[in-house]
């Protein structure tokens, strides 16, 4: 069985996790720690970065939006539509839920691994500023929920996962769209939620 090294509380590793249990490709999840890398991580992906997945045949495959499209690939595009508009747009939403996760982790990067004298406050805000904006922009627009969900749907609940575990409290206000589309992909979804950020 191919296995995907990640960490429990990354967007990124839940993403993976979660698109693989939706195309129904069975991982064996092995969780591994960035900040002490193994010899296994290092060597899988010489960045040191999760998640990255290892095929039975010792191929390795990192960075989360490769991995999403070999998954894609894998389950006959169970992720992502043929059709070129649907295509892209589900491919933007990606890009904009990860670059949510990107800009909460340098968040939280700043504070966890700064002395508080340290922390540049510029920084966080700037950082604080794009997830705020990028969260607006999708309460005014929540994308849609049917009966099949794409790599960006699914991109977007982890993003909001990992702001729910980092950030509780402090992204919701305003934004009661995009918290019932959360509830609601739960609902459709409950198989996922489990492999949500924790």
């Amino acid at each position: 069985m191919p296995k995907v090294l990640v960490s429990s509380a990354s967007p990124y590793s839940c993403k993976v996790r979660m698109a693989a249990a939706y195309a129904e490709i069975p991982l064996q999840a092995v969780a591994v720690e960035t900040s002490n890398p193994t010899a296994e991580l290092l060597n899988a992906n010489p960045l040191g970065k999760i998640p990255v997945l290892i095929t039975d045949d010792g191929e390795t495959i990192f960075d989360s939006r490769a991995i999403t499209q070999y998954l894609n690939r894998e389950s006959g595009n169970r992720l992502y539509p043929r059709n070129p508009a649907k295509r892209t747009a589900a491919e933007r939403l990606e890009a904009l839920a990860d670059g949510i996760a990107d800009c909460a982790l340098a968040h939280v990067y700043e504070r966890r691994s700064r002395p508080e004298e340290m922390v540049h406050q510029p920084w966080l805000d700037k950082q604080w500023g794009k997830v705020m904006r990028a969260l607006d922009a999708l309460n005014a627009n929540p994308p849609k929920l049917g009966k099949k969900i794409t790599g960006g749907h699914i991109a977007l609940r982890a993003a909001l996962g990992y702001m729910e575990l980092r950030f509780a409290g402090k992204w919701e206000k305003g934004r009661s769209k995009l918290k019932r589309w959360a509830a609601r992909f739960d609902e459709k979804f409950p198989e996922l939620k489990s492999l949500l950020p924790s």
